[in-house]
């Protein structure tokens, strides 16, 4: 089972989970490029995803938060091969517009400079301050383990992997013919209404799991009820 984190964490915040998939899984956790140990690797989805699988080139089950799970759609697309089971955890397929687009890699690219100018420790502080992660625990955002990454590294992985560099691939998605489970937070309706267009899209070995009192990080907010659909899904169910 390969796990892979969202934008500013690194492997190490999965713990929550692995600790309890670690009874019955052989558990590998990535850190992405310009992430944790691999703070000086520089790639974007498509050459990172072509590294992880490298990396990993065993058949398993992929699962991907946010950032996380754009590189596993990425993997499963590229890859498929390696990918027998994937979970994907408030995550998007590309955004789509051009002009919509386009305005988000200029925010990205803002943001990367951002980051640059006033390091790794504000920029984590102000990063968990949103609205999108007022409902994540304060022991649960693994504030120890995103200050292991570099301002620079972050920048990159702004830069490169950003939403805003990410070319669509809502088209492909019905192509992925492994097993795949969609997973977002109650609370989040915006990747509520995403995930639920993501199994559409998918097609039927698709399904969808809505994580009851959760917002955007529901893994980690509520891992007892993640795990509780994620186990049966990566068992078979």
């Amino acid at each position: 089972m390969v796990l892979l984190h969202g934008f500013t964490q690194s492997g190490a915040a999965w713990a929550p989970i692995t600790r309890k998939l670690a009874d019955s899984h052989r558990v590998v956790t990535i850190d992405a490029p310009g992430h944790g140990g691999s703070a000086n690797v520089r790639a974007g989805l498509s050459d990172g995803a072509d590294l992880m699988a490298a990396a990993n080139p065993s058949p398993a089950a992929w699962i991907g938060y946010s950032m996380g799970g754009r590189f596993a759609f990425h993997v499963a697309l590229r890859h498929p091969e390696v990918v027998t089971r994937l979970i994907v955890v408030s995550t998007n397929a590309g955004i789509e517009n051009p002009i919509e687009r386009a305005d988000r890699r200029s925010a990205d690219d803002r943001m990367a400079g951002h980051i640059e100018e006033i390091g790794v420790e504000r920029f984590i502080k102000e990063w968990l301050s949103q609205p999108l992660f007022a409902s994540l625990p304060t022991e649960a955002a693994a504030l120890e383990s995103r200050l292991g990454s570099t301002a620079e590294g972050l920048a990159s992985s702004l830069r490169l992997a950003g939403a805003g560099r990410q070319e669509p691939v809502w088209h492909l998605l019905p192509s992925l013919s492994m097993p795949v489970l969609v997973v977002a937070g109650e609370y989040d309706s915006k990747y509520v209404a995403i995930a639920t267009r993501l199994v559409d899209s998918i097609g039927s070995n698709a399904r969808l799991c809505v994580i009851d009192g959760a917002g955007h990080a529901c893994h980690l907010e509520r891992p007892d009820a993640f795990l509780g659909a994620a186990l049966p899904f990566l068992a078979g169910g």
